[in-house]
């Protein structure tokens, strides 16, 4: 149950009410923004929450329990609030959001009635539509370990151990040709055997996507022609000239832990794990048992 300040309180109370909502968006980067629904800009909690944002709620729904319920906020973009740029970056992926019930003619009486989670946004022409999410969402997301044959530690981390910074697992490159939106032909990266970047990460550092990654899906090499394919397309269009730096990647095999990175020892999975058919199977005379690894 939700305490109200004893101001706030008294005024809803009453017979009229100067009500509104303001929300706090609180980006992945660290950034604060403050919007409101009333004509007039308001201040409260070291926050300014602008009013010609063209920020605006759509009705939501609240339940008890962990049910996970969501909502959406939409407005334009503005070179001083909402940037265009910043949204097709992925800044206000995963942002939190704060909001308040506040009495627009008292400012400091107001009251926290939600937090929620930025999820998908939808840009149309100069517009966008967020979804709020309820932070109990996080709840159907996998925790833990999995069981499985595949290492399920992250290239570089430090459960894998790998150093990322031997010079021998990146390499800088530059696209010579835009084949599609996820497909570039390019330059560079002609000392490295096919696949050696697959599945791994690269990051722009020049162009209209400078300092954006994108995860690589292949790389393939047919003579002097490289191409890399790309899982998503960048935030803005690829241009040839534009220049990168790209990652090794890993498939999670245990093959490749041992032969790509001499790693075996790190390796978070489960190799030797046995399959269907054997855990379907039976004991007979013919099958040896004698604690030797089932798949290698």
């Amino acid at each position: 149950m939700k305490t109200l300040p004893a101001a706030l309180a008294e005024h809803l109370a009453g017979d009229a009410t100067s009500i509104c909502q303001c929300w706090r968006v609180t980006r992945r980067d660290g950034v604060v923004l403050g919007f409101t629904e009333h004509d007039h800009d308001l201040s409260f909690g070291g926050t300014d929450f602008l009013a010609e944002s063209g920020f605006q709620a759509s009705d939501s729904e609240a339940g008890s329990g962990l049910s996970v319920e969501a909502g959406d906020v939409t407005g334009g973009f503005s070179s001083e609030t909402i940037g265009e740029a910043d949204m097709l970056a992925g800044l206000y992926d995963g942002a939190r959001v704060e909001v308040f019930q506040v009495n627009w003619q008292a400012p400091e009486e107001h009251v926290l009635l939600r937090v929620q989670e930025i999820g998908d946004v939808v840009r149309a022409g100069g517009a966008f539509r967020a979804e709020l999410r309820r932070m109990t969402h996080r709840l159907e997301q996998v925790q833990g370990r999995i069981y499985g044959r595949r290492c399920d530690a992250m290239l570089g981390d430090g459960r894998c151990g790998v150093d990322l910074e031997n010079p021998a697992l990146h390499a800088e490159g530059v696209v010579t040709e835009v084949l599609g939106e996820t497909l570039i032909r390019v330059s560079g990266l002609g000392a490295a055997v096919s696949g050696f970047f697959r599945y791994g990460a690269l990051r722009f550092t020049d162009g209209a996507n400078a300092g954006q990654a994108c995860d690589i899906e292949d790389h393939r090499q047919d003579g002097a022609a490289v191409t890399l394919s790309l899982w998503l397309p960048p935030p803005l269009p690829l241009a040839a000239g534009d220049a990168f730096m790209v990652t090794a990647g890993c498939d999670k095999r245990f093959a490749t832990c041992g032969e790509k990175f001499a790693n075996v020892l790190n390796f978070q999975g489960f190799p030797h794990m046995p399959g269907t058919d054997f855990a379907y199977g039976y004991a007979d005379g013919e099958t040896v048992h004698d604690g030797r690894p089932l798949y290698v």
